[in-house]
């Protein structure tokens, strides 16, 4: 630096080998390391101690007497051009070098010296370059220092929102993301937007990220209870898979019955109380009252066993949903389970047979294929206006072979145009409230 101002500063750069051993203390003292060479720059401590605290505690504690002209900065040869670039920034405001690899050198010096205005700098041109795979996850992996700045949160902000898009449906890259680091199976999971089948697949790949990467049971204990735990939606979990979270060792016992009692009384919460829960969460870190947008919709179940093998199922839809199956669309529910078969439901816009106009069907389907055969007496309602309670809309019987469906293509026997309609009987608040009866005929 060959600016020449009234109390300017000789700084002494003392570069010493890599191989050394590293050190992240820029002090004034020698070490043992060895010392490659001596550089000397000509500085105003002015600019430099109005830009970065760190400098003005040099400045004002490390020079013993005020006639002292001289300072030492004590680093490795790998870090010259970063601080070169980043003393020109405090002079100029700008940058020269433009490459990712450089910037995140000036980046990392620039959080070392304390100087925000270039930490920001550095930030803002990292996130005007085409982001990828690699260096989203190469900005994620910052020192924690850096990670923590709020300079930089607009840049890993960046960063896991583009994993989270990329890899949003996680049963298509599967492998990939099980070989993620940590940051990058947070930012992935984070997300709402998530494409699951359900949130017990979310489960199932916690379990078996933290089983590869964390072979030994402590350790696994703690990076579930620490960072992991808190990413999957247990109360969004079915009641048969938080049945195995019960029993699994890999977490803390207490943890786990924690997140279970937390997540039966989610699903035992009226849906007012449920969105109200949701909503308090909007802007957490952690958000596991908040749904996702799972393949297959959640429902709630009620299971009896006496006098006769019985479940109720609820299923609920949003408007939205609703509209987003015109013309021709169908959405499934996550499947639950009667007498051991497991059953799912499925909303359909479907063309009425006697109109030829489109209409809403709700059908009853059972999984497995093969030779089994099921008899079940079924019972469709749905809440109406005014009285908001549940009315049948349809029954019958069905003995089931695996992977058959049965139900009625035009539910409230009136056309599309008018199940949607602003003053339509069926949407409560904007939700469908639909309930399925099922029972094992004997």
């Amino acid at each position: 630096m060959i600016e020449e101002v009234p109390l300017g500063v000789d700084i002494n750069l003392n570069q010493h080998d890599d191989e050394a051993g590293p050190s992240n203390d820029s002090s004034l003292s020698m070490d043992c390391s060895t010392v490659l060479r001596v550089k000397t720059l000509h500085i105003s401590s002015p600019i430099l101690a109005a830009k970065s605290p760190y400098f003005y505690k040099l400045f004002s504690n490390g020079m013993r007497e005020s006639e002292q002209r001289h300072v030492t900065l004590q680093i490795h040869a790998s870090e010259e051009a970063a601080l070169t670039d980043l003393l020109n920034f405090m002079y100029s405001n700008t940058l020269s070098t433009t490459t990712s690899a450089a910037l995140l050198d000036v980046l990392t010096a620039a959080d070392k010296y304390e100087v925000v205005s270039c930490m920001r700098y550095c930030s803002r041109l990292l996130g005007n370059l085409p982001m990828t795979r690699e260096s989203a996850l190469l900005y994620l992996d910052l020192p924690s220092s850096v990670l923590m700045a709020d300079a930089v949160q607009p840049l890993t902000d960046a960063a896991k929102r583009f994993l989270a898009v990329h890899y949003k449906d996680i049963t298509k890259s599967h492998d990939e993301v099980l070989n993620l680091p940590l940051a990058g199976v947070e930012a992935v999971l984070s997300s709402d937007d998530l494409q699951v089948p359900s949130e017990d697949i979310v489960y199932d790949f916690v379990l078996k990220w933290a089983r590869k990467n964390y072979p030994k049971l402590e350790d696994r204990r703690e990076i579930l209870g620490s960072r992991l735990g808190c990413l999957v939606r247990f109360p969004y979990m079915t009641c048969r898979k938080l049945r195995k979270v019960l029993t699994c060792n890999d977490f803390d016992p207490d943890l786990v019955s924690k997140v279970v009692r937390e997540a039966l009384f989610f699903k035992a919460e009226a849906p007012y109380r449920q969105r109200f829960l949701a909503a308090e969460e909007a802007s957490a870190s952690c958000r596991r009252y908040v749904e996702r947008a799972y393949k297959y919709r959640p429902v709630k179940v009620v299971e009896f066993e006496l006098p006769r093998q019985q479940c109720i199922v609820y299923l609920d839809l949003k408007r939205e949903e609703c509209a987003h199956l015109f013309p021709a669309g169908r959405l499934y529910s996550q499947a639950f389970h009667l007498g051991g078969q497991g059953f799912f439901l499925s909303a359909h816009c479907h063309i009425d047979q006697q109109s030829s106009l489109p209409c809403f069907g709700l059908f009853l389907g059972m999984q497995e294929k093969g030779p089994v055969s099921f008899a079940v007496d079924y019972d469709f309602s749905a809440r109406c206006k005014p009285s908001e309670e549940y009315a049948s809309k349809y029954k019958g019987n069905y003995t089931f072979t695996g992977g058959k469906a049965v139900g009625y293509r035009n539910l409230f026997g009136i056309t599309w145009t008018a199940f949607m309609a602003d003053d339509s009987l069926y949407f409560i608040n904007g939700i469908l409230h639909l309930r399925a009866e099922l029972t094992i005929r004997q």
